[in-house]
């Protein structure tokens, strides 16, 4: 089986016909009313509604989100996502205090925690992490967490900073191929990412990742992708369908198939992955709570 970019090229998602595996509704009903209502309580905030991600629904419906830190300003614009980029604002202490507390209250098991891009921080906004999971460790006893980090710039101090506070999972996402990631990416390098990864998984605390498709990517370069995590140790590898979200950002090249989905995530697991999710909907924080076991 082929997968290679279309000739048909710089085609966004408002020209084409997306099809009918990628056509979902967004489920309604008491949960997700009370995650959404917690979520604009506390003014936090969260990749599913930052990043737009399809799984948003079946999550909030079963009381479940993944939680933004470092505020929702990214000081990075890379050209697949729609988090906002520009001049963050403070970093709110309260954040962490209300992210404790909603996970209190919606009796979470399971935590997932992400952030923006804090470059603009000396430390980039390694110690705001650190307090974060520690107070989760120390407040909610039995929730397990994942943690997708940035790269730090390749700071290994920094991911220390991270790796000693002790989460179940530290994810960082290579997001795409090495080919494509100058252009794909805002300053983060392939190499600068495998090294983080390497040294999550060193350090002996589950290492994952996860990348996008459909970006113009092809079958070899998945399965180098597949080879270059696994010789750094990573156990868990996330593949979803590349959804453009607005006419400005990257060109959406090609919607992968369900089938050609499964196949690499049949491979994956005959690669040596520990857990492998891939499917047109899978995200990063995707079935997380499955990645712990």
């Amino acid at each position: 089986m082929k997968h290679d970019s279309k000739e048909k090229q710089n085609l966004a998602p408002d020209f084409r016909r997306k099809p009918d595996w990628l056509k979902i509704k967004l489920p309604r009903g008491f949960k997700t009313s009370q995650v959404v209502g917690l979520l604009n309580e506390k003014h936090l905030h969260t990749i599913c509604s930052s990043g737009m991600c399809p799984n948003r629904g079946e999550c909030w419906g079963n009381g479940t989100a993944t939680f933004m830190i470092g505020g929702n300003i990214c000081t990075r614009s890379c050209r697949f996502c729609n988090v906002a980029t520009g001049r963050p604002l403070p970093l709110d202490k309260k954040e962490i205090a209300d992210i404790v507390k909603s996970v209190k209250d919606l009796g979470l098991h399971h935590v997932v925690i992400t952030s923006v891009d804090r470059d603009d921080l000396p430390d980039l906004g390694a110690s705001h992490w650190a307090e974060m999971i520690r107070a989760i460790k120390t407040e909610c006893p039995g929730v397990t967490m994942e943690v997708l980090i940035p790269d730090f710039k390749g700071r290994l101090d920094l991911v220390d900073l991270v790796i000693a506070e002790g989460p179940e999972v530290i994810s960082h996402n290579l997001e795409t191929v090495r080919r494509l990631t100058p252009d794909v990416r805002c300053f983060a390098t392939y190499d600068n990412s495998l090294k983080v990864i390497r040294h999550i998984a060193e350090s002996g605390i589950r290492s994952k990742s996860g990348i996008m498709l459909g970006l113009g990517e092809t079958r070899e370069e998945i399965l180098e992708t597949m080879d270059d995590l696994r010789a750094v140790g990573c156990e868990v590898m996330t593949i979803g369908q590349y959804l453009q979200p607005t006419k400005n950002h990257f060109p959406l090249q090609d919607y992968i198939t369900p089938e050609t989905f499964a196949e690499y995530g049949e491979i994956g697991r005959s690669k040596g992955f520990r857990h492998i999710e891939s499917a047109p909907m899978v995200r990063s924080s995707y079935h997380a709570e499955k990645h712990v076991l």
